[in-house]
């Protein structure tokens, strides 16, 4: 498929065609160039491709075509002009904040992202001499009121974890660009098959492709999407110095992922918000947060924003962690696990889990109470999934 005609494709047929170049041997699949090293026809060439007077496989820390083929498709799927891989999706955030910041420069994040994110930020960019401000996902009086000469970059989740609160992307957008400042986006949940925050004015977006991009629980990845410029000035030069690499194994088996992403996406959330409607009828739970929801805060924002609610339900229960636990240890088929996005339905107890580095302040004012629990709804029949969490009642 020649680069030009991408644009006239749909996304469901990009996810399975961007990005492949056959070889010679004119392979239908996507092969696996397991190689750490590449051969030069003479010492003026690799001196050519050391120096970037020439492009093309230098070394596998960053360049290898099986990852350029990830990359190239997920791009694709973004409305991105590059992408660059990376061993998880924490170092997609880490890759990010090595790239774009120096000592004296200004964060501002979302207090409703990820725990292991808050404590990137907060404790170990702070060590060198980065300032990290969070505030309330929806404050936008927050946000604007919160940016300083110094601040680099807004940092979001949306949907966030474990909550499911919903940012105007395009809104936030709008108030980090009139202070010359980048948004990032991490599109974990929604994926592009939901949400695209590059075409709502987001600068950067980050994924963690061990979740919905491989969809199998198989492997773990990351990557950055973006501008060329952008990405190649300040993000490829950190792959290329540091080397948080993914492996060309683990970008095969992502190839494969994206190529059923889209069916997967509709099936997750088809599921989810069936159970999100059963679960707010059962009268051991106080509340059910699922964007596809009437009852959900940014409803409306979530209609136009996305394509449909996703995976993902939290809900709290009546009765704190105690309750909590009992409903996890009372399920047989769901599995007890931090990890979502899998064909498998996950279940977790954020508070002291996903979430339990944070201190319990910080817990307090993301709102992830002892009562709540996540459930990252699978690809199982629905009616198996709500007889297993009925369980304990």
């Amino acid at each position: 498929m020649f680069e030009s005609d991408q644009e006239t494709f749909e996304i469901e047929t990009l996810a399975i065609r961007a990005g492949q170049a056959r070889t010679h041997e004119q392979e239908h699949s996507d092969p696996i160039f397991a190689t750490s090293s590449y051969v030069f026809g003479s010492a003026a060439e690799a001196a050519a491709r050391f120096s970037g007077k020439t492009s093309g496989n230098i070394y596998s820390r960053f360049t290898n075509p099986t990852v350029r083929a990830f990359e190239q498709r997920l791009a694709a799927l973004e409305g991105g002009e590059r992408c660059i891989a990376v061993a998880s999706g924490m170092a997609a955030i880490a890759s990010v904040g090595f790239g774009l910041l120096k000592a004296g420069d200004h964060v501002i994040c979302s207090r409703a992202v990820f725990g292991n994110t808050v404590m990137l930020f907060q404790n170990y960019f702070s060590k060198f001499g980065v300032e990290v401000s969070f505030v309330d996902l929806t404050d936008y009086d927050a946000w604007r009121d919160s940016i300083r000469d110094s601040t680099r970059f807004l940092f979001v989740e949306t949907p966030s974890n474990p909550l499911t609160e919903i940012v105007d992307i395009a809104r936030l957008a709008e108030i980090a660009h009139q202070r010359d400042v980048l948004l990032v986006v991490d599109n974990c949940f929604c994926t592009p098959a939901l949400q695209r925050p590059l075409a709502l004015g987001a600068d950067i977006v980050v994924h963690s492709a061990t979740k919905y991009l491989d969809g199998q629980g198989r492997c773990i990845g990351g990557a950055v999407v973006g501008g060329q410029a952008l990405l190649d000035k300040e993000i490829y030069p950190y792959l290329r110095t540091g080397g948080p690499t993914m492996s060309p194994f683990n970008a095969w088996v992502f190839l494969k992922g994206l190529e059923t992403l889209s069916l997967r996406m509709r099936a997750h959330s088809e599921n989810a918000l069936a159970l999100a409607q059963w679960l707010e009828q059962q009268s051991w739970v106080e509340q059910v947060y699922y964007p596809g929801l009437p009852s959900h805060p940014q409803y409306g924002l979530a209609l136009r924003q996305q394509v449909s609610g996703g995976g993902i339900v939290s809900f709290r229960v009546r009765g704190g962690q105690e309750q909590a636990w009992r409903i996890i240890d009372a399920t047989k088929m769901l599995s007890i696990t931090a990890n979502l996005g899998d064909a498998k339905t996950t279940i977790t107890h954020p508070a002291t889990t996903t979430h339990g580095r944070l201190s319990d302040q910080d817990r307090e004012k993301a709102g992830i109470g002892a009562g709540l629990v996540r459930v990252a709804v699978g690809l199982e029949h629905i009616a198996d999934i709500k007889r297993d969490l009925a369980r304990s009642f």
